[in-house]
């Protein structure tokens, strides 16, 4: 096949050596958590403004956010707690933990070496 052969369910080059993906974590996954940390890095915030604001910003779908929040709770990422409401039952509020900030910032970093990257080859005439 062009692009790498199969050898045992595994993709090879040529060589016979694995082809594993590139993880930039620039899929649609990615970018929701990214997005979500960076907001809460901001400040705390409840899942309907978090998805109001993705679903304004990048087109997130306010169904995404629900399974993702928990995912980030489950990965240590994020925590919750409650606020009374005026209006209704307490909202769960999200912030980010320390392993959340120390994610975040690294997430942040490796974006920025990735989008200069893209950007020379975009708009710096890469040969």
């Amino acid at each position: 096949l062009p692009g790498g052969l199969v050898v045992g369910g595994r993709r090879r080059d040529r060589r016979g050596l694995e082809l594993r993906p590139v993880q930039t974590g620039v899929g649609a996954v990615g970018l929701q958590q990214r997005g979500v940390l960076a907001l809460l890095h901001d400040h705390d915030s409840y899942a309907y403004e978090i998805a109001s604001r993705l679903s304004d910003l990048i087109g997130m779908g306010e169904g995404t956010i629900y399974p993702l929040m928990r995912r980030l709770q489950a990965d240590g990422l994020v925590e919750t707690y409650l606020v009374e409401s005026p209006s209704g039952p307490p909202r769960k509020y999200y912030r980010l933990t320390e392993a959340g900030k120390r994610s975040f910032t690294t997430q942040k970093d490796a974006w920025s070496s990735f989008s200069r990257a893209v950007d020379e080859i975009v708009f710096g005439g890469a040969k």
